[in-house]
Parts: structure tokens; sequence; C-alpha cells
């Protein structure tokens, strides 16, 4: 447990459930707290090695920290709005309150009343910016380049996972269900890998109990196509890094995405992409001549199944896609780089002593 008066940025997260919001604050607090950022979480769902403080700490909010005239507050969700504009508004403790989105859509009413009171906004990309109505700064997603990177030996690392190190792979990780659109890789694959006998496939992810019976059709339909031996349905693993390094070709394959982290991680292991255009990955890729995957409307299986087809049909092309996917994801996508951001709007914020 921290100490209040140490603490000057406060992450909540009030919500039990694993999602994307989640994982952000998981993976940033301690990228933030190792560049000097005083920041402590606060609610359930986190791990219990991350720095964090008890309710009963927001008590002490009508006291400063030390070296600082206030504290900020990091809210994701609206939930995490509401608290901190009673605790700033009404009970006049000294607080900022940033707000990161990450919607691609038109927000609430409720939503915006919340959002026009904040004192900093982020926006998670470009297109998430545009449905805004305020002002915001613009600071992607970035990923741990230390944890994700190319292997040396791509063969061996198949063959550590139990792949056969002699064939060439292409992936689709993440939750197993229709938004994520599993079932259009697993089509595209039943599409393409009869003819291409030195492919296969593997399904990374779990799916919950709302979705087991999605799952339980795709693999019928692979096992009808005559092709379970070739199309894998792995489970979700710990060690998804090290399952990144034995692809060949990664899909993202989504219907709907508040932003997807999974096209950086494949580019930061070298691999070559194609992607929906949904959520950031038209921000992501780069297309045209210095391609490092190649970019499709959402929903559309023909066009998967042909880019696709161009990447496991090209490897020179699949090889410098990679090359520069991975130049590009550590010079501009390091989680590194977006904590430093994000701390420049914390510190304009602390050094702003006009509070509400």
């Amino acid at each position: 447990m921290e100490d209040i008066s140490a603490v000057e940025i406060i992450a909540p997260n009030f919500k039990r459930r694993l999602s994307g919001v989640t994982s952000t604050i998981i993976q940033l607090v301690p990228i933030q707290r190792a560049l000097g950022q005083k920041v402590a979480t606060l609610g359930p769902g986190l791990p219990a090695d991350l720095p964090h403080i008890g309710y009963s700490a927001l008590l002490r909010l009508w006291g400063r920290p030390k070296n600082r005239a206030l504290r900020v507050w990091h809210a994701r969700r609206n939930v995490e709005m509401l608290p901190a504009i009673v605790l700033r508004d009404i009970l006049r403790m000294k607080l900022k309150i940033v707000f990161t989105s990450a919607s691609q859509r038109k927000h609430s009413g409720w939503s915006k009343f919340l959002i026009r009171r904040m004192d900093a906004v982020i926006a998670t990309s470009n297109r998430t910016a545009a449905y805004l109505e305020v002002p915001s700064t613009t600071i992607m997603h970035g990923i741990d380049t230390q944890r994700f990177f190319p292997g040396k030996d791509k063969a061996a690392v198949k063959a550590v996972l139990g792949l056969p190190a002699d064939k060439k792979i292409a992936g689709c990780f993440g939750r197993v269900r229709h938004q994520k659109g599993t079932d259009l890789f697993v089509d595209s694959m039943i599409g393409l890998l009869p003819q291409r006998p030195d492919w296969i496939a593997i399904v990374a992810g779990r799916a919950t109990p709302t979705h087991v019976s999605f799952e339980n059709e795709l693999k019928e339909k692979v096992k009808r196509a005559g092709l379970a031996d070739r199309i894998l349905f792995v489970g979700e693993h710990t060690n998804i890094p090290d399952w990144y390094r034995a692809l060949d070709l990664f899909i993202a394959p989504q219907r709907w995405e508040g932003f997807g982290l999974t096209p950086l991680e494949a580019m930061a292991t070298k691999v070559p992409v194609v992607a929906a255009d949904v959520g950031a990955f038209p921000e992501l890729l780069v297309t045209g001549a210095e391609e490092t995957g190649i970019l499709i409307p959402a929903n559309a299986l023909t066009e998967m199944l042909e880019a696709a087809a161009v990447f496991m049909d090209n490897p020179e092309r699949a090889r410098l896609a990679g090359e520069r996917g991975l130049a590009r994801a550590t010079a501009t996508f390091s989680i590194q780089g977006e904590a430093s951001s994000i701390g420049a709007i914390y510190e304009a914020l602390l050094t702003d002593t006009v509070c509400g």
C-alpha cells in the first residue's frame, strides 16, 4: 500500500473483469514509475504487485502531496470520471482530472457531460479524437519492445512451442468471438491452405463462456474441411511473445476495435500484417511503397483472402514488410514513449495550481 502523501497521480480501475483498459493500466504503471511519475492505482482487478492505494486514502485528498499543490486523477471510463468530479467539484479536493478516450463512436449525452468537465483529454488515435467535442491530445498506445522482439531462430521457436518447424504459420491472436473476426480468419485459412501445403494457421486466445459455442462451431467447420491438423486452436498463453515469434504472417480480422495492439505486437516481432480498417489499425500500419502490412475493409472475407495470399506467395515482400514493421514499431510505438507523453500532460496539470 502506497503512502498517499507520496502519490501525485491516481490511476483508478473500477472494473473487476480484465479488459483492454485494465491491461493498459497494468502495462503502463510500472513504466511510469520507472520514469519517475508517482503513480498509484485504485480499485479491484489489478495485480497485487502494482503500487496502489485503498479507498480510505481518498479521505486524505484534501491534503496536498509532498512538493505539489494538487494531484492528478487519470480516468479511462465514465465510472471513473464521475467520482473524480464529485471529489473535485463538490468536496473541493485538490484534484485535476485527465480522461483517456479510445472510443470510436458518437458519445452519449452523459459521456459528453462528463468529458466537458475534464481538465485534459487524451485520445488514443486521431480517429478517436474526431469523435470528441473538446480539445484533446492524441497519444497512441505503445508496446513493450523488451517483451516483443524478433527471435533469432524462428524454426527453433516453433519447435519449442510444439509447432512444425518446417511449416510457415499464419496467426490470429485475441479473444475468440464474432466481434474479433475469428470466423473470418478461419474461413480465409480454409480457402487458402489447401493450395499451400507449406503453411498452417493458429488461433491463439480464449473464448469466454458466452463465446464457447462460437469457438466450437469454428472447430467443427475446420474439421469438416479436413484441416484440423493445419488450423490449430492453441488457447490462451502467458508467453504470447513467443507465439508471435513463431509467425510468418499475422492477420487482425476484427469487425470492430477500440484501439487494438495486436498488429503492433506483430510488427515489433518482425511479422508482416494484414489488418481490417478498424480501431487504430490504419494509423499503425504503413501501406504503399514502404508497407508494413496490407489494410483491408472490415468484414471483407474476399479481400482478406487476397491480402493474405499476397504475403504467403511473395516471401520477399513479406520479409521487407516485416523489417519495416519492426523499425516502425520500435521507433514510434514504444510504451516508454507513450508513458513519457502522458507524463507531460500530468506535469502541465501538476504545475497549474488552479483547481476546479
